[in-house]
């Protein structure tokens, strides 16, 4: 086929790109999944037809990365579009709700912040995990509806939900039964529609979409499942689908995966029915990677969830843009959840500035083919607790899992697995692998807050607030 339909190609998806309205956003965003535990990158046992049919309609980002591989420091530079270790958010923070400086920075803008100023409506439905002091909750960070819980984790079953809030934890992880949030209201066992959280959240998605769509305003929404992390816990209706699956870990793991997808399938024909399917980016992506202790699968990937191998960092990711995006598009250069932000900031002509030097790009033009070449020339990644770091350029990843271990060098292009390390073979590459991490290394800062796994904060809180 002649260059000269690729080019007249291009410039149709380019005129179209800049003749669109404002587009909306929704970003779909799961928690602790498999990077096999999907369709479009090979999944068996997990039918995900409404979650594939985002990569079939666009885009499967094969080379999709988060900036970490543990939940709130990616959710971190999601939500900023920024590295999070530039402004020290470096591991999961405490969820103290007196802690009044373990969350978001209130000096970093988010995205549902920049969108406002272009007249959008945000909303987080689900999990938050970017700080519990009142400071930073969600409504506070420019987001205009929240429906979710502030914490990290949480039950399934809604019918659970009897602590009143976090002042009332009194041991670990009794904040999995808090009370869900509307906006600053804590909600009932009978305000919720759905007995399951999952096909709550994704109710209340639906809700959002249906009430912007009837009042023809631009809006982003960030629905944040928390399946399928632990705790293991599904319906019957969503297990029945899975009786061949023996592992009962994996069964539950399937059937919460295939409780995601059906939420994907009602957003989507929201969006659909509401004549907006074809004006909305829809983005689908994990926090990061499937976890040791979940059932979930990271093949053909090296490593799980905390890992800077493959298995901790890279995610199902997929993006729909209809019309623009060619569908069935297979886009393997490197990519990070860093350009969600920065796209929607290109598209709608948002500078870059002092108060949002952004770190990723508008991917948009790469996907389309108007623009050449990779995104990213580096990716880099840090632990600073651990001392491990990774840093990625084209095909090659050069990482340190620990301040004990020793380098390691790998050509993801034809050892995806990371199991032939290369140190020592090629020096150049090593030696500008290290001096360009070390470089961005120089701007980063350190934890400023107590981390969860350090921090026993119920034992004072509950004491005080609950003493005679």
């Amino acid at each position: 086929m002649s260059n000269n339909f690729f080019n007249i190609t291009t410039l149709v998806f380019v005129l179209f790109v800049w003749s669109q309205p404002k587009p909306n956003l929704v970003i779909i965003m799961t928690d602790d999944m498999g990077y096999e535990d999907v369709g479009f990158n090979g999944c068996k046992d997990i039918p995900t037809p409404n979650i594939d049919s985002i990569a079939f309609n666009g885009a499967n980002l094969v080379n999709g990365y988060v900036s970490f591989p543990v939940c709130s420091p990616s959710r971190a530079g999601f939500i900023t579009g920024r590295y999070q270790d530039r402004f020290g958010y470096t591991t999961n923070p405490t969820i103290d709700p007196t802690n009044d400086s373990a969350g978001l920075p209130l000096n970093q803008m988010t995205m549902a912040e920049m969108l406002k100023t272009r007249g959008y409506k945000s909303a987080i439905i689900g999990k938050w995990h970017l700080g519990t002091h009142p400071k930073f909750h969600p409504i506070n960070r420019g987001f205009d509806y929240f429906y979710g819980y502030l914490s990290g984790g949480h039950n399934y079953f809604t019918k659970d939900y009897t602590i009143e809030d976090l002042f009332y934890v009194d041991r670990p992880f009794r904040w999995y039964r808090t009370k869900l949030y509307e906006n600053y209201s804590k909600l009932q066992v009978t305000d919720y529609k759905n007995e399951y959280l999952t096909d709550e959240l994704s109710s209340v998605a639906v809700d959002f979409i249906e009430k912007q769509a009837n009042e023809n305003q631009n809006f982003m929404l960030f629905l944040s499942y928390n399946a399928p992390h632990n705790p293991l816990q599904a319906t019957e209706k969503y297990l029945k689908r899975f009786l061949n699956i023996k592992n009962k870990k994996r069964k539950t793991y399937a059937a919460m995966v295939s409780a995601v997808d059906d939420g994907v399938g009602i957003i989507i024909k929201a969006l659909r029915d509401n004549g907006i399917e074809e004006n909305t980016i829809i983005v689908f992506l994990s926090d990061n990677g499937g976890a040791h202790n979940n059932s979930s699968s990271n093949y053909p990937l090296k490593g799980t969830k905390g890992s800077v191998y493959e298995g901790g960092l890279r995610v199902p990711f997929a993006i729909q843009w209809k019309g623009v995006i060619p569908p069935n598009t297979i886009y393997e250069n490197s990519i990070s959840s860093l350009d969600i932000m920065a796209t929607m900031a290109d598209i709608l002509k948002i500078k870059k500035n002092k108060k949002m030097p952004l770190d990723g790009v508008n991917i948009i033009p790469y996907l389309t083919g108007e623009k050449k070449g990779e995104p990213h020339k580096y990716l880099f990644w840090r632990k600073w607790e651990q001392g491990a770091m990774a840093v990625i350029r084209g095909n090659f990843k050069l990482l340190k899992n620990n301040k004990q271990s020793d380098f390691e060098l790998y050509n993801l292009k034809i050892d995806i697995s990371e199991s032939n390390n290369l140190i020592g073979t090629k020096p150049n590459l090593e030696k500008d692998l290290k001096e360009k991490w070390n470089i961005w290394n120089k701007g980063l800062k350190d934890r400023y807050y107590p981390s969860l796994g350090n921090d026993n904060w119920w034992e004072r809180v509950y004491k005080y607030e609950n003493q005679d």
